[in-house]
């Protein structure tokens, strides 16, 4: 492994480095756009999928799964659908050896396949709520790629709902905002801004885009996932229909949301360091990593020994463990590989550790010159393990809710914010009128509006100065 390269000077630079030493991901990929999630950052995800999957079906919603390939006529059926995605879409058009009679698409996203079995699946209104959802990968033929930020082929969950009224989608679309957010902060210890897109920034097809927006530690926004309220667009495109209680056709109100394996990039560029990665325990694939420590065979015989059995009881304490007995490494350089990989807790033994029923604990989140060892007697391990995991896990929202603070700035004008942001990046709250003209005025200093506020401080629009109609948030977002 190579040192890092400095997260404050380059950190694009250090976000490429980081993610391969760290072996979440390959980025040689003979695909162009596409990249190979290693086991360690497969393991991460399906920590992720685990907690969100629970989420999810605690609010009635059932996994199903779609084809990926989607007759090319689908998507032309909702306009604003397949005008948003046009140039991302994939097509297939030879398949056994001869050209097809109809082109297929490989699935951008499954809303023209999900509304078709829609209007085979709902003719009553009690066929609703009809609440489905899948974990599939999608490809859209993005131009310049990032491994876990914007690729060709990722991996993600889509949901979809059918409601028999408009405010029983709102509700859907708005508690599965919350699933998100809750996801965010409670498990990837990441603070986020929810919110309501801008027009131009919605889905293509939707009537309301909502968002969770998280800031990285180098001052650009990040999109973490989306809640749609598509009411009636998808549904009549495709004839859904289901007689009401009181026997008349109507059109179900809709909604889709869906989060990707992008929020492992947001994990990264989050909680990261000049010494690698920093993993939430709540997700992180090994928990605590144990590093024996010894010189002579003796030592040896001793230390694993011991080491083995902790490492057992651990695991019967629901602690994902790693015991790294690798004897081609110095102790130095596994500190430095699990160091890398942002494992939050490491354990040390060596003899006099074993002489004296205790062990070594080390904080990853601490600063590499200010990491403080921690000596804990093996009868309060359990314990002392729990307790410090948690104040890891807190300590980093904490942390990451600081730098957000730091870099959330109110201002009033254009003038006021927009070299700012194009030279410093960061949050700017300001005022809006909801003119699309003022928000492409952003656009010639790199920003967008990241989601609309529910509270309003200004009065003036930043660009025009007429009366605002909503605070917002805008940014530099990847």
């Amino acid at each position: 492994m190579t040192k890092l390269p400095n997260i404050n000077e380059n950190f694009a630079e250090w976000y490429h480095e980081v993610i391969s030493q760290a072996e979440l991901v390959d980025p040689v990929s003979p695909t162009r756009g596409s990249f190979v999630i290693r086991p360690y950052g497969y393991a991460l995800w399906e920590n992720i999928v685990a907690v969100l999957n629970e989420k999810i079906k605690e609010s009635g919603t059932q996994n199903i799964y779609m084809p990926l390939l989607i007759p090319e006529a689908f998507l032309t059926r909702e306009a604003k659908h397949v005008e948003g995605f046009a140039p991302e879409v994939a097509v297939v058009t030879h398949a056994g050896g001869k050209k097809l009679e109809e082109p297929l698409v490989i699935r951008p996203t499954s809303e023209t396949m999900v509304y078709f079995m829609f209007s085979r699946w709902i003719k009553s209104w009690r066929d609703l709520p009809l609440k489905i959802n899948q974990w599939a990968n999608v490809v859209r033929w993005e131009m310049r790629t990032r491994p876990f930020l914007r690729t060709c082929e990722f991996l993600w969950q889509e949901g979809h709902t059918a409601h028999a009224t408009q405010v029983e989608a709102q509700e859907m679309a708005l508690h599965m905002l919350g699933v998100y957010k809750e996801l965010a902060q409670d498990y990837l210890a990441i603070p986020v801004i929810t919110g309501q897109k801008s027009e131009s920034e919605r889905f293509p097809g939707a009537d309301a885009t909502y968002t969770f927006e998280g800031l990285m530690q180098d001052g650009k926004a990040l999109q973490m996932g989306t809640s749609h309220m598509l009411t009636r667009s998808f549904v009549e495109a495709f004839d859904v229909y289901f007689q009401n209680t009181e026997g008349q056709q109507e059109v179900p109100y809709c909604t889709s949301w869906g989060a990707t394996t992008r929020l492992i990039g947001a994990l990264v560029m989050t909680h990261g360091d000049e010494n690698g990665l920093i993993m939430p325990p709540k997700v992180a694939p090994i928990q605590v990593v144990i590093v024996p420590i010894f010189k002579s065979d003796d030592q040896k015989t001793l230390v694993l020994e011991r080491a083995q059995k902790i490492a057992a009881d651990l695991k019967q304490q629901g602690i994902r463990v790693k015991l790294d007995d690798d004897e081609q490494k110095t102790p130095g350089a596994k500190f430095f590989h699990w160091e890398v990989r942002g494992v939050p807790v490491r354990l040390e033994i060596g003899p006099k550790d074993v002489e004296n029923n205790q062990v070594v604990l080390v904080n990853r989140m601490e600063p590499d010159k200010a990491k403080k060892k921690l000596f804990v007697s093996l009868d309060l391990l359990n314990s002392s393990l729990h307790d410090l995991l948690a104040q890891i896990q807190k300590g980093l929202f904490e942390r990451a809710e600081q730098k957000r603070a730091s870099q959330w700035h109110q201002a009033d004008t254009l003038a006021d914010f927009a070299q700012k942001m194009k030279d410093h990046n960061g949050l700017y709250q300001v005022g809006w009128c909801e003119s699309p003209a003022c928000e492409q005025n952003l656009k010639e200093f790199s920003g967008t509006i990241r989601c609309v506020l529910e509270q309003s401080s200004h009065k003036k629009c930043f660009s025009c100065g007429q009366p605002s109609k909503n605070d917002i948030l805008v940014a530099k977002a990847y």
